[in-house]
């Protein structure tokens, strides 16, 4: 039973599958536009007006991309070079910080700590230099399922501003949030213009193999980030997007029960990891959950994976390697829950057989 990767193991809406099925038939198989579909960018503008509070012209401030990770990837190739430093939070995506690596960018991490994964201030000022060309901010987050604050968003953006840094915000979560209000960070005055916010596809209709994202930020920096684009993927499936603007039309309703259902899931893992001596650390948002098993139960995070998965057959994701000191997560797993029911059911009863220490 697979609880390591977040690869939404759960059934897409019909209304997205049938708008690709109607574009494959419809023969809308050339490349697209490079910045997306048209009527995909402005529905991207209207979402972004009425659920982020962010206003963007689809022609010129939206950029439709081989998923949010891509996304990334051409921010980072659009702006950075090397020798600059960014600002990263810990625990952390690895797909950011192996961006930034390639990139040859020096990465300056910030830890933040359970269990409600707050950072220190003083950490947060000491990051920013005179070299830090960018802050990265996931929220909801991956793998902690920390959800940023407006007080701490507008911590952040002060000192960008201060340091004239890019805010890159990736919100691919945004939809799935149960204990606190998703904040975009672009609605603050001091992250003006100087903020690209990333979302997509692929958590809210999981969907995560079709690879569909978008960007949403500053012209002269989208308009760079297109280059990249062009060059490295062409454009984003045709078809998929598509199905994706049949996404974007669905009722708010859709995501209220989105919400409902993980969070019902991530309370019958919390109660079954809590049973069998684990201290799950609750997740704001997203559908991950850090759970610690405790020193000397296991040698360390990747022998309780492999353990677990061996004695009882459920895999997990070791918590060392998302920490910027590896040390940090020893004693961490990371568990994913966006399954079917039965599976997640199933791997819960499974769990429940590991003995309390």
């Amino acid at each position: 039973m697979n609880l390591s990767q977040g690869v939404c193991d759960v059934d897409p809406p019909a209304e997205i599958l049938s708008a690709v099925k109607t574009a494959i038939d419809d023969g809308r198989a050339a490349y697209s536009n490079l910045a997306g579909i048209v009527e995909l960018r402005e529905a991207i503008a209207h979402k972004m007006r009425s659920f982020n509070g962010i206003s963007a012209d689809p022609v010129r401030e939206i950029a439709v991309t081989v998923g949010a990770a891509g996304a990334f990837a051409c921010v980072a190739m659009a702006t950075l070079n090397p020798g600059d430093e960014v600002v990263v939070f810990s625990p952390f995506y690895s797909y950011y910080t192996d961006t930034l690596a390639l990139l040859d960018v020096k990465v300056r991490f910030v830890a933040t700590h359970p269990p409600d994964w707050s950072y220190d201030s003083a950490d947060l000022r000491d990051a920013f230099g005179p070299k830090t060309k960018m802050v990265v901010i996931n929220t909801p987050s991956n793998p902690t399922g920390k959800v940023f604050s407006r007080e701490e968003l507008a911590e952040i953006a002060a000192l960008a501003k201060a340091h004239d840094a890019l805010i890159v915000s990736d919100e691919i979560y945004e939809y799935i949030t149960f204990d606190a209000d998703h904040v975009s960070v672009a609605t603050l005055p001091d992250a003006d213009n100087r903020t690209i916010t990333l979302s997509g596809a692929s958590k809210a209709y999981a969907v995560t193999g079709w690879r569909v994202g978008y960007a949403v930020g500053p012209a002269d920096i989208v308009e760079k980030m297109l280059v990249v684009n062009d060059l490295f993927y062409i454009c984003a499936p045709t078809p998929l997007q598509y199905g994706v603007l049949a996404g974007m039309e669905l009722p708010d309703r859709y995501y209220a029960e989105l919400r409902s259902d993980y969070r019902a899931k991530r309370d019958l893992l919390a109660d079954t990891l809590r049973t069998i001596g684990f201290t799950p650390y609750m997740p704001q948002g997203a559908f991950y959950m850090m759970a610690d098993f405790g020193a000397g139960r296991f040698s360390n995070s990747m022998a309780a994976a492999e353990e677990i998965l061996e004695s009882v057959g459920v895999a997990s994701v070791p918590g060392a390697p998302f920490h910027a000191i590896p040390d940090e997560g020893e004693t961490q797993l990371r568990f994913c829950f966006a399954k079917r029911w039965d599976d997640l059911k199933e791997a819960c009863r499974r769990l429940g057989e590991l003995k309390s220490p």
